[in-house]
This record gives structure tokens, sequence and C-alpha cells, in this order.
């Protein structure tokens, strides 16, 4: 088949990897399509954990054996450990495939290639990269957690163009439009946790859901961090405290709370991390570390402007989604996105790698991995007034 004919088919398969967009978490979103003289015979897409791989659903979809010179086209290679559903390279050879065209390869050192050798040994035309930065990004979480084998901490920010995320007087409803929001719901779909700050929680009251329009309302994991637990005093309490899924809440908090708060919120039936800490300020390390013990592979923070500064400040930000908007404020009391350091030099700044653009109505999404100096430069006077 042509190059056109595998980025075709490899569509295809990609498509019917974001079918399955956010069920999947520990294991990645993988499609694959089985193809037999150019028309699609059968189509599968990973099942939730502990299910069946793209590779045997789309082998299953045909209900018989593939015919000679079929060619099965997967987002990334095929995995080759046993674990809970059986090797897919397995299958595909049992199968009788004798060609397989591979988006990625797999991300964990340990297996990276080691699928593609099996199904070479045993006798299988084997082509990959096919799409292979589109494939690679299906995955973002997934390749963190695997590779790093902690939670890939993201950022979410929403500002003018001259990085301003409300006026001086708190005015920031709203400054992206409704499409930019719209895709801010994908990608909390898609994170199995979502994280904001106290501030965030008392002047907001958001209900950290993902609303998708023909979707039932999802609910991740909700990290609230509140190291004084300011959010639980007030006689009101916020959502993420008293809707429908309030035992989906956690809240990061300190010693310095106060123990009584702690038990009202386990009465509520809200979850509570008591993160150890010198200050009124959680430690990321920690956090991290719990989440990554916790299986919690992806936690999407957004803000305020206090945590995700902390966030930067201390190197835990892996991966920014900033949106701007096509407006100015031109205000230097005007909230920024974020602050904290002393950037004196070009090259003391904190660089976004793997970059992708994406336009939504009238708003910008810039996306990728952070990249940090080998020295960040503090301005502790921000700081120590928190």
């Amino acid at each position: 088949m042509s190059k056109v004919d595998h980025e075709q088919f490899m569509q295809r398969a990609i498509a019917l990897a974001r079918s399955v967009w956010g069920t999947t978490h520990p294991n990645p979103m993988v499609g694959a399509v089985l193809v037999e003289h150019g028309q699609i015979v059968g189509e599968g897409a990973t099942a939730p954990d502990g299910g069946p791989h793209a590779e045997k659903l789309a082998l299953l979809a045909r209900g018989k054996t593939p015919r000679p010179g079929a060619v099965l086209y997967v987002t990334m290679e095929p995995c080759s450990t046993e674990g809970r559903t059986g090797a897919c390279t397995d299958a595909i050879i049992a199968a009788g495939i004798k060609h397989v065209v591979v988006g990625t390869i797999d991300p964990n050192p340990a297996h990276a290639g080691r699928g593609l050798d099996v199904l070479r040994a045993a006798g299988v035309e084997v082509e990959s990269g096919v799409l292979e930065p589109e494939c690679r990004d299906l995955n973002l979480i997934f390749n963190h957690w695997t590779t790093h084998g902690t939670p890939l901490l993201a950022a979410k920010t929403a500002s003018t163009l001259d990085g301003r995320i409300a006026c001086r007087t708190g005015d920031s409803r709203w400054i992206t439009g409704e499409p930019a929001r719209a895709d801010v719901m994908q990608w909390r779909r898609l994170f199995p946790a979502i994280a904001v700050g106290a501030g965030t929680i008392m002047h907001d009251d958001p209900r950290l859901t993902s609303r998708i329009e023909g979707h039932e309302e999802w609910c991740p994991v909700r990290f609230v961090f509140d190291g004084l637990l300011r959010t639980v005093t007030d006689k009101h309490l916020p959502k993420v405290y008293t809707d429908e899924f309030h035992d989906r809440t956690i809240v990061v908090t300190t010693p310095h709370g106060g123990m009584g708060y702690v038990r009202k919120l386990k009465e509520l039936g809200v979850q509570v991390w008591v993160l150890p800490s010198a200050t009124q300020r959680a430690g990321m390390a920690d956090f991290r570390a719990r989440c990554a013990q916790e299986r919690i592979t992806g936690v999407y923070f957004e803000g305020g402007v206090q945590l995700l500064s902390e966030l930067l400040r201390e190197r835990h930000i892996d991966y920014l989604f900033s949106y701007r908007a096509p407006m100015l404020l031109a205000d230097d009391r005007a909230k920024p996105m974020l602050n904290g350091l002393r950037t004196e030099k070009l090259t003391q700044a904190i660089r976004i790698a793997d970059v992708h653009h994406a336009v939504f109505g009238e708003d910008m999404l810039t996306r990728g991995r952070v990249v940090y100096p080998e020295k960040l430069n503090v301005d502790e006077t921000v700081f120590s007034l928190r």
C-alpha cells in the first residue's frame, strides 16, 4: 500500500483511540484497524483497565481468520508481555497476520521495540513511525507515567495577550470564549484528576466536572489545595464538598489546618490528605509521591495564580496548556498569569517544547512540555507574603 493509504488507515486508528478518551487509565488509549484488500474489516480501541486491548478487539471484530495479505494498523506498538489479557503480539501471530503498521513505539524503556522484534522474529513485516507525532500525542499522561513513574502534572491558564488573567478589580469572566472553554472540558475528561487552590474555590465555587454536550457529566478526582482549611470555615460550603460527587473530592492540607476541620470534611464524606509541611503550603513533592502511591497518573491544575506559581517555582509543572484571548489589559496592576521568579536573562527563561497550537473561535491554545533552565531565580519577596 502507498504512504497515503497507510496514513488514511492510521488516521482511522487514531480516531478510534480518541473514542475512548479518558477511559483507559492507567493504560494508554490505542486504536487498531484490520484491513483486507483496501477495506476495513475489523476495528478496536482499548477497553477500560483490565479489558481487551485494541488489537485483540479488532481481530475479534473480524469474526473469522483474516485473509492472506491482511494488514493490521495500530497506533502504539503491540504489547509483548502477558499481563492480565495476554500479549497482543501472540494474538497477532496466532491470527496469521503478516503485515503490521505501527504509529509509535511503547514509551516504556523496558518494552520499547520489543513487540516489534517479536513480530519480526515470527516472520511478520513491520512498518513503524506512520503519523508518529500524532500517535505519540494521544497518550501524554501514559507516556509520562510509564517513563517517570510519577503523575503528569499539567497547568491550565487562560489569559489576555499580555499575560493577564483578571482585571485589577478581579473581573475575569470570561476572558476566553465558549469554544476554548469547551476544549477545557475535553481535557478535564482526559485527566484522572483536576486541582485548584482554596482561593479559586472561595471566589468561583466551581463544580470541577467535565460537561460535554451529548455526554453524561463526568467527575474526575477533585483536589482542593487548602493548607489552612479556609474553605471549610464558611457556613456556606462549596459545591465540591456537598454535591453528588463529593466523595471524589480530596482536600490537600497541612497540619496547620486544624484537626477539627479535617473531621468536619470527613463527616461530609470528603477525603483529606494531610501532608507534612513546615509552612501553610503542602509540599508538591509529597503530593506527587502520594498521587503515584494512589496510582493517579495525571492531574490537571486550573489555578489559581498562587498554586500554579508554587508549582512552577518547585519545577513541578510538567506540561502547560495556555489559552490566550485577543485582548489587552495593559495594566501593571491586573492579575498576572504566573509570578514569583526573577528572570534577568533570556537564558533563564522557562521554555515549552513539543509545541502544539490550536485555534478555538477567536482564542489560541499553545500547549507543550515544560523545560526548565538549570537554575530558577526565585523572587522571595513574592512568596514571603503568602
